[in-house]
């Protein structure tokens, strides 16, 4: 009887999960997990991998709209949105970087991780999701929409005798991405994101370097458009959401981070951080002077689209577009 009792013990303390042994499982589990997706197969980034992903994420053709909304906004607070948005976004992203490792041994790699974290396992997701799936689906089809008019506007300086409808434009556009889509994880796209970064600030530069060639228009103005006090309000809110689309590069920031080595001696937001501010001076360097100059030249004539006000030299516009294009393919990617 004894000896049934002691094997019985013996064969309950076997069974025992201790708390070192869940854990190791459940961290186990994680990292095959980690391995597989696409985010975060692959950790091995450095803090330039950073600056150009937050470069391509963030300066997109809302870049180009700008001087747009400086029409509607009027000098002062057209000058004072620009810089507050450049500050609130990078003070903003700075909070993303240092709560993607706030939990110690844990690293919150996407956004609903985060909810989760601060929601709750279910409210996290219900509240996280929908509005990640609605920018993201949203902010993808701007890019379609955007690399097939840059191709449409191509096409009509090179062959203007020969219409093609925009929708195939777009399906060019996006046959590019069904090749892309296919590479293996995100720091396989770095050369993509890299291309694409250039390019922002190439043609940004284009932009207004063109912008100060043609000079001041004759009879520029500076007034309100609208003739109505309730059309200047209603310009004026959309000028905002052209300002707030410019900035709105935080919807991969978690992601970006993920592709980063960690230790807790060397953790990553560190060469996250650096990186993410290499890429807000890029983005000073495009957003200040199209904006400014911009409407500096052209006044409240000036296009939705800058390039689309400065129409010649011919070459240069289709460079401009084509720089559009391959930076919108980075973006979409």
């Amino acid at each position: 009887m004894g000896d049934e009792s002691a094997h019985k013990k013996l064969e309950d303390k076997n069974n025992t999960l201790t708390p070192t042994t869940v854990d190791e499982d459940i961290l186990k589990k994680q990292k095959e997990i980690d391995d597989w997706l696409p985010i975060t197969s692959s950790r091995n980034a450095k803090w330039w991998y950073a600056a150009f992903h937050n470069v391509t994420a963030m300066v997109g053709a809302g870049v180009l709209s700008l001087p747009s909304a400086m029409s509607y906004l009027g000098w002062g607070p057209g000058v004072v949105i620009l810089i507050l948005s450049w500050l609130i976004t990078l003070y903003t992203l700075w909070q993303m970087v240092e709560m993607h490792e706030m939990v110690p041994g844990k690293r919150f790699d996407r956004y609903h991780e985060l909810g989760q974290h601060a929601f709750g396992e279910k409210l996290g997701l219900y509240i996280v999701v929908p509005q990640q799936l609605i920018c993201e689906v949203g902010v993808d089809i701007v890019y379609m929409v955007t690399g097939g008019k840059s191709l449409e506007k191509i096409h009509s300086l090179v062959a203007p005798q020969k219409h093609i409808k925009t929708t195939y434009f777009i399906m060019i556009f996006a046959s590019v991405h069904f090749i892309l889509s296919h590479l293996p994880n995100f720091n396989s796209i770095s050369g993509v994101s890299l291309a694409a970064a250039v390019m922002s600030l190439t043609y940004s530069t284009i932009a207004w370097t063109a912008s100060v060639h043609k000079g001041v228009q004759s009879h520029v103005e500076y007034g309100y458009k609208a003739s109505t006090a309730t059309g200047t309000v209603f310009n004026f809110l959309t000028a905002l959401g052209d300002v707030a689309f410019a900035y709105a590069g935080h919807n991969v920031v978690l992601e970006i981070q993920a592709t980063i080595p960690s230790t807790p001696e060397k953790p990553s937001k560190g060469p996250m951080w650096r990186g993410v501010v290499i890429a807000y001076i890029v983005v000073a360097l495009c957003y200040f002077p199209v904006a400014l100059i911009g409407y500096y030249m052209f006044g409240n004539n000036v296009e939705e689209n800058i390039l689309i006000s400065l129409e010649k030299p011919t070459w240069l516009i289709v460079a401009a577009n084509m720089f559009v294009v391959i930076h919108v393919i980075g973006s979409y990617q």
